[in-house]
């Protein structure tokens, strides 16, 4: 199989070593080799994360290069749009719809750009785009955005749903596996 690339971005605190590693953890148990990079940014300031899980019958480095991203699964929008120059011609973005202000926007030295979903498509790109934060709370917990987005990932992949639980359970700790559980169903059935 031809290696495949996951980018996963968003803001330091969302849960994007979670997602990876439970991504990682789910193509490992089908089979595939996989490589998961380590975060790259400023995770614990609130600043810009980026994972890259790579994966396919041979996976030689952790590294997407643009325009390789077979998917960007996005905590948040601006960072969707900031990784646009990753994705590939066909590929797919799959974000949540939130907006977090980065420091510049903070500070009053730039303003949130609008319509970004409409921008991102008159690109070209595939935006899957959803209020996961919205879903999220539904589940029982704003933390939840990253299991929603894996939900919403599941589509595009043809991996079992029950793959994707036992995924979650060995990951997962045990008090908060069925809030879990139900943002992932809730992500899937948007």
């Amino acid at each position: 199989m031809e290696t495949k690339n996951i980018m996963i971005v968003g803001v330091g605190g969302q849960g994007s070593l979670l997602a990876s590693k439970l991504l990682g953890h789910l193509l490992l148990s089908q089979g595939y080799d996989v490589k998961v990079s380590e975060v790259h940014g400023m995770s614990q300031r609130g600043g810009s994360v980026v994972t890259y899980v790579r994966y396919g019958d041979s996976v030689a480095s952790p590294i997407i290069d643009q325009g390789e991203a077979d998917y960007i699964v996005s905590f948040e929008l601006l960072e969707a749009a900031r990784h646009l120059p990753w994705l590939r011609k066909d590929g797919v973005i799959v974000t949540n719809t939130q907006q977090i202000d980065p420091m510049p926007v903070i500070t009053g030295a730039a303003v949130y750009p609008d319509h970004l979903v409409d921008k991102m498509k008159a690109s070209g790109a595939r935006v899957d785009a959803l209020d996961c934060l919205k879903i999220a709370n539904e589940a029982g917990s704003a933390k939840a955005v990253n299991i929603v987005l894996l939900g919403r990932l599941s589509h595009y992949f043809e991996l079992p749903r029950e793959a994707w639980m036992r995924s979650l359970e060995a990951n997962v700790p045990p008090k908060f596996l069925e809030m879990n559980r139900k943002a992932f169903v809730l992500g899937c059935e948007q």
